[in-house]
């Protein structure tokens, strides 16, 4: 007999979660049960694209029966869920793609094999954009749970408009308590915008920091695993599992040892120095989101931070330098989808290259078409000198901006998206009207630093505002305890959208 009543549970973080469980105050069983009801119960949203009942329950079951013996795992029992660009192996893996529907891998990523063996209960799959290409999540081609067709993700403030992408279905899901955390990819921002865009907390570690191994590829030298979740205590926690070297399967993995981030969240914060670059706050910026991140620095400043003026000379560099490198890659990375070992092929062809032809026509959206013919055009011969050589020189300069800056700061602080969430439809014909959406997370993007987004309040139409912090390469515990102490001393992390 369970002490907590599951029907508000979907109201408790993660750590709250893991308490309970550790305690007995609830089952696993339970709680997976209650969050699987919410996300059928909720399908509106969009969100999920695989959910597997049976699956769930076997892990939660398992997990019960470790803490009944007294072996329980640090996150034993917590549920999460998975955006579907992880490939999973009792999960049907599309990345949004009708080029992978249905697909089934024969093994988990090492991201998703960390947090199984953290004792972590998988809901499911969540929708985004198809191969992670996009800023609204308007890009799957994957029909969601409880839908007939595909639909667009929702993000639970108002349903009329974006989630933010390419993550949307994972910041969706935690906004509305489908799930109490979920796992997001973040490339150019795709973690820390839609977190932004409803409301929670998400932060991309360093670069290489969480394998990419079983992580369906975009663009190699950018992809980043991270949380998602409403606090960035939970952030902290999931990180801490998620983490650690994988050389055998990622060559792009840092020799850095995993590491508990929830150690130094109580550290105080008097004389940290956060840098404030006038690049992020200029024309551009709507006055409702500059609003609230002020605020949001002013209280940083009560809790004793100082605040430096900086520098990122190079801001407005970073979207078409990002829009070069990132296609270019794309191109590379997708052109194993051709129709021979796996995922779609056309059902008529009359030779090889028309089989090509036609598989890749038919499996790829507009968008992925868009960056693959970009891409394509940027490494190919007589371009790849004027466009994609000097696209890396500027990157490399980015880079060197930001080091600069961290001779005068510890951390750096600005908005995520000049603006609130977007209605749907609204950019959909205007991809370029997407990309600028990008402008202040790209820069640390393509430094491969690491950034989370914190919430602020509420701007325009009463949607939620985030701020982020850049920090240092590997410094995710100094970014972790600074949004912490931030959370300690506001509420902003505990609004939570009506109806939900």
């Amino acid at each position: 007999m369970t002490i907590l009543s599951t029907s508000a549970a979907h109201d408790l973080t993660v750590h709250e979660l893991q308490t309970a469980l550790a305690n007995k105050e609830v089952s696993a069983v339970e709680l997976a049960e209650h969050f699987l009801e919410r996300s059928r119960a909720h399908a509106n949203l969009g969100a999920f694209v695989d959910l597997q009942p049976e699956v769930t329950l076997a892990q939660a079951r398992a997990a019960d029966a470790r803490i009944a013996a007294c072996v329980a795992r640090a996150l034993d029992g917590v549920p999460l869920a998975h955006k579907d660009i992880f490939v999973t192996r009792d999960f049907a893996t599309t990345a949004g793609s009708r080029m992978l529907k249905g697909y089934q891998s024969p093994f988990d990523a090492t991201v998703v094999a960390k947090l199984a063996d953290a004792g972590m209960v998988t809901l499911g799959k969540l929708n985004c954009d198809e191969f992670a290409m996009g800023s609204s999540n308007e890009n799957s081609a994957i029909a969601a749970i409880g839908h007939d067709g595909v639909v667009p993700v929702r993000n639970p403030w108002n349903l009329d408009r974006i989630p933010g992408g390419s993550s949307g279905g994972s910041a969706a899901a935690v906004a509305a308590r489908l799930a109490p955390a979920a796992t997001g990819t973040d490339t150019g921002g795709s973690i820390r915008q839609p977190a932004s865009f409803c409301g929670i907390t998400g932060i991309k570690p360093t670069y290489g920091r969480a394998s990419r191994y079983g992580m369906v590829a975009f663009a190699s030298s950018l992809d980043q695993a991270g949380p998602m979740a409403r606090t960035a205590q939970d952030c902290a926690l999931l990180l801490s599992a998620m983490c650690g070297p994988d050389p055998d399967r990622d060559s792009t993995s840092l020799d850095v040892p995993a590491e508990d981030f929830t150690l130094g969240l109580n550290n105080s914060i008097e004389g940290l120095r956060i840098g404030i670059p006038k690049e992020f706050f200029g024309e551009g910026l709507s006055a409702d989101v500059r609003e609230r991140v002020d605020a949001g620095l002013k209280q940083y400043e009560a809790l004793g931070a100082k605040l430096v003026p900086i520098t990122l000379p190079r801001t407005e560099l970073s979207i078409p330098v990002y829009y070069i490198i990132a296609p270019a890659e794309a191109s590379s990375n997708l052109s194993r989808f051709d129709g021979v070992k796996f995922g779609h092929r056309a059902d008529t062809y009359t030779d090889l290259a028309d089989m090509y032809k036609k598989t890749r026509s038919e499996g790829f959206g507009d968008e992925v078409k868009r960056r693959i013919m970009i891409g394509t055009y940027v490494l190919s011969h007589g371009y790849y000198d004027a466009y994609y050589l000097q696209a890396q020189k500027i990157r490399r300069m980015i880079a060197d901006d930001f080091q600069n800056a961290f001779k005068d700061c510890d951390l750096i602080a600005g908005p995520v998206a000049p603006t609130v969430a977007w209605k749907l439809g609204e950019k959909s014909d205007a991809p370029m009207a997407n990309y600028l959406a990008d402008i202040f997370t790209l820069p640390g993007s393509l430094a491969g630093l690491p950034g989370i987004s914190i919430p602020v309040g509420f701007g325009a139409d009463k949607m939620p505002v985030g701020m982020q912090l850049l920090g240092n390469y590997c410094q995710e515990a100094r970014l972790l305890n600074a949004a912490h102490r931030f959370q300690q001393a506001t509420d902003y992390h505990l609004a939570k959208p009506a109806g939900f």
